[in-house]
C-alpha cells in the first residue's frame, strides 16, 4: 500500500456557493437512485450510498429526507446522467458529469462555457479512453489496520489501496476497485461495520498531464465555471 496519487484538487478556487452546489448535487443523486430504486434505503443500496454522501457533506438530515420526499411524489423531475467530452486549455482532457431534464439545454450550456475558456467540447469517445470507470470509497484511517483490511478487501475486488487528504488537509485512506466490483466491495466493508466517508464512481485518468503553474491555472479556471454550472455534477479531468 502507498500514497495514493489523485488529479489535482481545485480547491484556490474558493466558491461562496460551493456548499449549495455540494448539497443540489446530492438531491439530485437522491432523486434518481429513488426512482431507480425505490425511497428506502434499507432496500436500495444504491440510496444508502448516497446518504452516505451527504452525511459527508454535512447535509442535513431534514434536507435529505425532503429530497426523497419529493422523488417519490409524482411530479418529481425526471433527471437523466448525461457524460460530455471535451478539452480544456493545453490539451487537458474532460469528462463532464451531468443530470438533466433537458440534454438539449444542457449541452449548449456547457458547449458555451468551454469555447469561451479556450477549450472545446468533444465527439463521444474522444477522450473517454483516457479515463477508467472506478469505485472509489474513501475512509477515515482511525483505529482501522490498514495492512489488515488491504488483505480482506483484495478478496472483495480492491485493486488499489493508499492514502490521501480530504479537501481540509485531513487523512483519508482510499480504496479503489473496478466499478463493476462496487457492490462487493461496499458489502464487505458494511460487513466489517465501515462506514465511508463517501463512496462513488469516479473517472481516474490513466495517464496524468503535467502543465506548469499558469496554463495549470487556466485549465482550472474552466474546470471551475464548468462545476458551477447548474446542471453538471461533476468534472473530471487529466490535469496532474
Amino acid at each position: 500500500m502507498g500514497r495514493i496519487f489523485e488529479v489535482r484538487k481545485h480547491a484556490m478556487f474558493a466558491r461562496w456557493n460551493r456548499m449549495a452546489k455540494q448539497f443540489a448535487r446530492i438531491a439530485k443523486d437522491i432523486n434518481m437512485s429513488v426512482k431507480a430504486g425505490g425511497a428506502d434505503p434499507a432496500s436500495n443500496p444504491t440510496l444508502r450510498r448516497v446518504m452516505q454522501n451527504a452525511r459527508a457533506v454535512n447535509m442535513p438530515k431534514d434536507k435529505v429526507e425532503a429530497a426523497i420526499k419529493r422523488a417519490s411524489g409524482r411530479d418529481a423531475t425526471n433527471y437523466h446522467e448525461v457524460v460530455y467530452e471535451g478539452y480544456a486549455p493545453h490539451g487537458i482532457a474532460l469528462l463532464i458529469e451531468t443530470a438533466t431534464d433537458n440534454p438539449t439545454r444542457t449541452v449548449a450550456h456547457v458547449r458555451n462555457i468551454i469555447s469561451k475558456n479556450g477549450g472545446n467540447l468533444g465527439t463521444t469517445g474522444s477522450v473517454s479512453f483516457q479515463f477508467q470507470k472506478m469505485g472509489v470509497f474513501r475512509l477515515d484511517p482511525a483505529g482501522i489496520d490498514q495492512d489488515e483490511l488491504e488483505l480482506d478487501m483484495i478478496d472483495h475486488g480492491l485493486e488499489e489501496m493508499g492514502e490521501s487528504t480530504g479537501e481540509n488537509g485531513e487523512p483519508q485512506l482510499v480504496l479503489r476497485c473496478a466499478f463493476d466490483n462496487f457492490g462487493r466491495l461496499q458489502e464487505a466493508l458494511e460487513a466489517r461495520g465501515i462506514v465511508p466517508l463517501s463512496a462513488e464512481h469516479e473517472f481516474v485518468c490513466t495517464t496524468p498531464a503535467e502543465l506548469p503553474e499558469a496554463q495549470a491555472t487556466e485549465a482550472l479556471e474552466l474546470i471551475d465555471k464548468l462545476e458551477q454550472e447548474e446542471d453538471v455534477q461533476r468534472v473530471f479531468h487529466t490535469l496532474a
